[in-house]
């Protein structure tokens, strides 16, 4: 049977025009983050299937890949399974051990809880990965992506998601994302939590209502109100509900007053919070920084626990990046609770919208030059091309040595699509130089 040329569905092989405009967006949000101060760590793309099913992650652990065991472990499970009818009931759960990490978040959170001894205090970690999720491929949603992360872990006050807000939109401003008009949205899952209490809404119903709730930009106040009814909920707590979200304006007064119609300790806290967040950022010369308020705003993983962040861009209909405080997370590995808070830019969804447009201008303009060569070209006169060629390299200039084609006009024209302006030939009767 003849291999298959295709990439596993949800999967793509990445050509070396995007693949360089990658390379370079990634080095360009490394560099600004580095300035704040994170450092750069890796964790394995292979996590404990119990960590990973540990109801932390929403609906991403529906999503997860899972690794199969191996060798005499796998066979003493099937032997097992094919023995014993409540084993088969109870599915192949037994047949993993491992899985593929659906974020970056949670393997941070592992690293930090084995080695928090070795690392400064606040940590500030940087992450760059792939990650995967069995999720439906659709545009800039793949199976297999890369997210940018940047988290910081010993600091319970808000100066943390200052800092990520700040570094975060830095870093797509560096990139040249400012253009697309984006905006970053907030809100503070204490809130959630504190209306649905206010509504008089069932609390062990928080997570159904959330789903439902996250809907309101796609569905509408009204398309809200409905699923809920349809739910079952009552009409005066839908309307009490109503009231809280259709009593908020943007901009810091506008949260401190919207805190103050739920009026309880816990509402009045997060609104300081994300006022004194909106205040300190959006008060900097010289930066134009958009955070808007949205009560809405859900986030789908579980171990969020505080504030919450989402950056967004009309023309492209979904987030571009997103996260929050999880201060419990670290707490599930090692019993005792950590602050922490991260970002994550969505690396693909912002590299399909650079690459629908004029993505050139993202490069650095560095001159690329081809050398042809001629064929047959004696050994010594060769060992002074390639010396040449490295002076040029060690001087920062990109050289290419290649064999000269017969077709010398349709060989250049190749390399010109892929950037190469300059050329020079070398022919192997040339007097010595």
């Amino acid at each position: 049977m003849a291999f298959e040329k295709k990439p596993v569905t949800g999967m793509r092989d990445i050509l070396p025009a995007e693949m360089e405009v990658r390379a370079a967006l990634q080095q360009t949000i490394r560099e600004t983050y580095r300035r704040y101060g994170f450092t750069e760590i890796e964790t394995p793309v292979v996590e404990h299937i119990g960590n990973l099913t540990s109801k932390q992650g929403g609906e991403n652990e529906k999503l997860i890949f899972k690794v199969l065991k191996r060798g005499e472990k796998l066979q003493q499970e099937l032997e097992s399974l094919a023995g014993s009818k409540e084993a088969a009931g109870s599915g192949a759960q037994s047949l993993t051990e491992e899985g593929l990490r659906y974020d970056l978040t949670l393997p941070l959170s592992r690293y930090y809880a084995a080695n928090a001894a070795k690392l400064p205090q606040p940590f500030k970690a940087l992450q760059i990965g792939p990650v995967f999720r069995a999720d439906r491929p659709q545009k800039g949603r793949f199976r297999q992506f890369v997210q940018c992360d940047i988290d910081i872990l010993g600091d319970a006050t808000n100066l943390a998601e200052k800092e990520l807000i700040l570094a975060t939109t830095e870093a797509l401003d560096r990139i040249g994302f400012g253009e697309y008009n984006y905006y970053v949205v907030i809100n503070d899952r204490r809130f959630l939590f504190e209306m649905i209490r206010f509504a008089g809404l069932p609390e062990e119903d928080a997570e159904d209502i959330l789903i439902t709730l996250d809907k309101a930009d796609k569905i509408g106040a009204e398309g809200v109100d409905n699923e809920l009814k349809s739910a079952g909920y009552s009409d005066e707590s839908i309307a009490k509900l109503r009231f809280v979200l259709d009593s908020f304006s943007d901009g810091p007064a506008g949260v401190r007053e919207f805190a103050s119609r739920i009026g309880t300790e816990e509402a009045l806290a997060a609104g300081e919070n994300l006022a004194d967040i909106m205040e300190s950022v959006g008060g900097i010369s010289g930066r134009s920084i958009a955070v808007h308020f949205d009560p809405t705003l859900v986030r789908g993983m579980g171990y969020y626990t505080g504030t919450i962040f989402e950056v967004k861009i009309d023309a492209f209909g979904s987030s571009v990046g997103g996260g929050g405080r999880y201060d419990k997370m670290v707490g599930k590995f090692t019993g005792q609770n950590v602050p922490a808070v991260g970002f994550s830019i969505g690396f693909e969804r912002i590299m399909t919208i650079l690459m629908e447009g004029d993505y050139k201008k993202l490069l650095k303009d560095t001159a690329k030059s081809a050398w042809l060569i001629e064929k047959g070209m004696p050994a010594d006169r060769l060992s002074r091309i390639f010396e040449e060629a490295g002076r040029e390299r060690a001087a920062g200039r990109q050289i290419l040595t290649v064999w000269m084609a017969k077709n010398k006009k349709f060989q250049k024209e190749n390399l010109g699509t892929y950037g190469y302006t300059e050329f020079r030939d070398f022919y192997k009767e040339e007097l010595k130089r």
